[in-house]
């Protein structure tokens, strides 16, 4: 395993197995937490009409923290400082603040394909994170390259529209991609430099510091109110919003899973080939048809799924980092904090 002789569990389930087997495991959680969670927001977004992202995040950070207290984690658990999860949850509001924003300036099919390359920032900016030093080969670049040209030429193949852009919008959807890169390739660092990291520690730290961070949008455009009146007239809201929670605790423990097994770069490539998964079971159920361009496009993926997962010649170098306790290390805590504080002076122009 990556992080060497630490074994890790999902629910209960040893991942101590062969990495095709962690590979299917954690994949198949993912998978499943995250397509129960689009089917419920197809029903609260689309069919109740109700478009309170920053509210129902809220509701759902509770839910996790009930969760992951009930998988038997507390505090004395921690390994790792909290400033490291300040910081990490504030990069990750960062990013939905600007994916949210963006749509003002851009419209949907221009912000489907910056997203779409969520993979490629990734295994760039890998390579300037201390600690982790990722290496790609040039293979894993074509396979990131053609997942990303084929899920855009999927996901736009029957748009109505053409892509609308905005510099403004073009500055703040790659902010947030910058964001995205960074959070992956934090994460992954942490599990590297101190393998004693579980999930629930990763997931409870995030959700405890970030759901302050949620007061302020919904105070400030006045949305607590407005979904607080609206969910109060239909409770059963709630219990819908309390199943897509669990559904994506499932799906979140095990991307964090992924990450500490195969690293921030292989997580991106499997969550943005969930998008054509979940697009291609809807024109499958909705029996829509099916265009030169979409077969194409599911042609690209398949290639650059199957392409990375060919055993590379040279193993990528990392720094191995072994009988690490954060507890008693300083220079843990600083080589982490010296992370986010250079990211953050290369985010601010795009702020």
């Amino acid at each position: 395993m990556k992080n060497g002789d630490q074994t890790r569990f999902l629910f209960g389930i040893s991942l101590h197995r062969p990495k095709w087997q962690q590979f299917l495991i954690c994949s198949f959680g993912f998978f499943f937490g995250y397509l129960v969670n689009g089917v419920c927001e197809e029903y609260v977004y689309n069919r109740l009409q109700f478009s309170y992202g920053w509210y129902f995040t809220f509701v759902q950070g509770f839910v996790y923290l009930i969760l992951i207290r009930l998988q038997g984690f507390t505090m004395k658990q921690m390994v790792n400082p909290w400033n490291s999860y300040v910081k990490l949850s504030s990069v990750l509001m960062g990013s939905h603040g600007l994916t949210k924003g963006s749509l003002a300036y851009l419209n949907y099919p221009a912000q489907i394909m910056f997203k779409s390359t969520k993979v490629l920032p990734v295994m760039i900016m890998g390579a300037f994170v201390p600690g982790l030093r990722r290496k790609y080969s040039l293979h894993e670049y074509i396979s990131a390259l053609l997942l990303v040209v084929g899920l855009i030429l999927f996901t736009l193949a029957d748009s109505q529209t053409s892509p609308n852009f905005s510099i403004i919008g073009v500055i703040m959807i790659s902010g947030a991609l910058i964001m995205d890169a960074f959070l992956g390739n934090f994460q992954e660092a942490i599990f590297t430099i101190n393998p004693e990291t579980t999930q629930m520690e990763m997931l409870f730290c995030s959700t405890i510091v970030g759901i302050p961070f949620l007061l302020v949008p919904m105070v400030l455009t006045g949305e607590l109110f407005k979904a607080w009146s609206s969910c109060s007239q239909y409770p059963y809201v709630y219990g819908v919003l309390v199943f897509e929670a669990m559904a994506t605790f499932i799906g979140q423990v095990s991307v964090l899973s992924l990450i500490a097994i195969f690293g921030a770069a292989t997580t991106a490539m499997i969550t943005t080939a969930r998008k054509a998964v979940t697009l291609l079971l809807s024109y499958m159920i909705f029996t829509k048809p099916l265009t030169e361009r979409h077969g194409l496009g599911l042609l690209l993926i398949s290639m650059g799924i199957i392409l990375r997962m060919l055993p590379d010649t040279k193993p990528s170098p990392r720094v191995q980092v072994s009988n690490v306790n954060v507890k008693k290390s300083k220079a843990f805590s600083k080589e982490l904090e010296s992370v986010v504080d250079e990211q953050d002076e290369e985010k601010k122009p795009l702020i």
